[in-house]
Formats: structure tokens, sequence, C-alpha cells
């Protein structure tokens, strides 16, 4: 089939036969999970889970089958199929997604388990707030938020639209009381101080974004994808007046296969004339520096802290 060609179920296609069709078009359409796309798809329009359409096989679509041709028609134009159902797992819970906001992956995940890390060492009782700069979804502090109750925090945006989404994912999943939100760029606007800070800011160059996946380019929006020139642009704005919103805590960047180098660069100049210690970096499950980590503490603080983390391991 090719690009841009749509096609439509018949209801007296089985179920079996309609996931067979769909994995084998989304295969000749060059999308790279066929089968599994065509199952997630089918059970989300006929409300089933994969025992019931693996038991059920040889049912009719029957009136679901209006429904089936556009689902399947939106994938082959490679709109992916989070976007399609408007729900993205992320950390073992379910976020609503939108075209306002990026489409959580699970490399993102990196920073949520080093900053769980991170107050474990180091604060595992102390209140906490927390600063999300570019919410999006809300997924990385309502996350934090859920994971510890000790905690409240503060998610930025440039769209309203975004944050209407975060607060809407906040209330689903009962951390409301403890979330605010805030119209703002990077840390323009941003009052008073934070414990840590989580940012999955736009950081591909602009040059690149052509030529990314359909999924990507067509569907995420630009404000959360275009870093500017070197994709550097807001990390720059965030390093400038970390010192300000974050004076005894630590940072953690998402940043691209190719960028922890130049962050951790940027960030040398704050760390040498504030004496903290040097930046660390985090590993994604690919095996990619997925996360620097900043600790805005000096190191006669981080000398108290080692010593109380090896004390700890002794126990």
């Amino acid at each position: 089939m090719s690009r841009g060609q749509t096609f439509a179920f018949d209801s007296s296609v089985s179920w079996a036969g309609a996931r067979t069709a769909m994995a084998h078009m989304f295969a000749e359409a060059g999308i790279t999970t066929p089968d599994l796309d065509a199952r997630l798809l089918l059970c989300w329009v006929l409300d089933v889970d994969a025992a019931m359409l693996i038991a059920h096989r040889e049912r009719p679509l029957g009136a679901k089958a209006a429904a089936l041709t556009t689902a399947a028609n939106r994938r082959l134009a490679r709109e992916p199929v989070s976007r399609i159902l408007g729900v993205r797992d992320f950390y073992g819970r379910t976020f609503q997604i939108s075209p306002a906001t990026l489409d959580p992956r699970p490399d993102t995940e990196t920073l949520i388990d080093a900053a769980r890390d991170y107050v474990k060492r180091h604060q595992p009782t102390l209140p906490l707030r927390i600063l999300d700069i570019g919410t999006g979804t809300g997924c990385l502090l309502i996350t934090l938020l859920v994971e510890l109750p000790q905690a409240t925090g503060l998610g930025t945006d440039v769209s309203p639209a975004a944050l209407a989404l975060a607060a809407a994912n906040a209330a689903r999943l009962g951390v409301s009381s403890r979330a605010q939100w805030k119209l703002a760029d990077a840390l323009d606007g941003v009052d008073g101080t934070f414990d840590l800070i989580v940012t999955n800011p736009p950081y591909i160059p602009s040059g690149v974004i052509p030529g990314l996946e359909p999924e990507v380019r067509l569907f995420d929006p630009l404000a959360a994808l275009d870093g500017g020139a070197d994709g550097m642009a807001i990390y720059r704005s965030i390093v400038a007046g970390i010192s300000l919103v974050l004076p005894e805590g630590c940072a953690f960047f998402e940043v691209g296969h190719d960028q922890a180098a130049a962050l951790i660069t940027l960030l040398e100049a704050q760390a040498t004339a504030r004496q903290w210690p040097t930046a660390e970096q985090r590993l994604d499950l690919a095996g990619h520096v997925r996360c620097v980590m900043q600790i805005t503490r000096r190191f006669r603080d981080k000398k108290i802290l080692l010593e109380s983390e090896h004390s700890q391991d002794k126990v």
C-alpha cells in the first residue's frame, strides 16, 4: 500500500483477519512495530484485552469496522498509536496526552530513577519542593509526587493547553493538592527556591528536525522539540539562573545522545565559581547517556554526604 492510500474494513472480517491485515499493511508502510500496533489498535477499538482477542478471534468486526478503519488509516499516516489512543504509559501509570504535549518516552524514566536515588540517599524524609521545567503532560512532576509523598512541586510550560492537561493528569492520579502549574519559559517568572529540578526540554537542533521520523516530526509539538541551532538554547537559559532557584539541591536534565558533554561544560562554569561537585551522568536502558545531574552543594557538604552514604552502605 502506497503512502497516503487508505482502505476500509468490511464488517464481516474476523478479528484475526483484521489483525493480520493491519500488521501486513503497517509493515509495508515501514512502521517498525506492525504486529504490536495492530494488536493495540484492535484491542482499543473492540474494548477487549489481548486474551479475549485471541479467544474470540473468529468473531466478525461488525459495527466496529468503521472505527477500526479510521484508527488503521491514522496509523498508516504515521500518527503514533499513543496519540490515536490519547494516552501513554509512563513509569507504570497512564497519562493523557494531546497535540499540545510531547509524547513521553521510556527513556525519560531515567530521570525519575536518578531523582529517586538521589532523594533516597540525601533527603529521604525531608519535605521537598520540585520544579519541572517544560512539564508537558506533567509526567515527570506527577510521577515524582506519587513516588515521594513528602514532595510538592511546580510545573511550568509555554503552552496553556499543556498546563491544563498536566493539571488534569495530576487530578486523575491523586496529587493535584501538591502540584501547581505556571505559564513560564525556562526560569522566567519562576519565584522561590527548590530542592530538585527536573526537565526534559526541547533539545533537538533545528536543522535535524526535518529528518526525524514522521511520528515525531508531524505529531509532537515543534515547541517541545526545537532547541535552536545547536539544541542547547534552553540549557543555556536554565544554567544561567540555576543558582537562584536551586541554591542547595540537584538538577536532572534529559539530554540527547551527543549533548551530555556540552551541557556539562556549561555547568562547569557555575560549578567552579560556586564550588559545586562535578556533574554526573546516568544511562538509559539502551546504554546511552540520557540524564545529566548537577548537585548544587559545596564540596564540603558533598564530603559530609558521601561520608553519610558510606556509613549507610556499611550498615
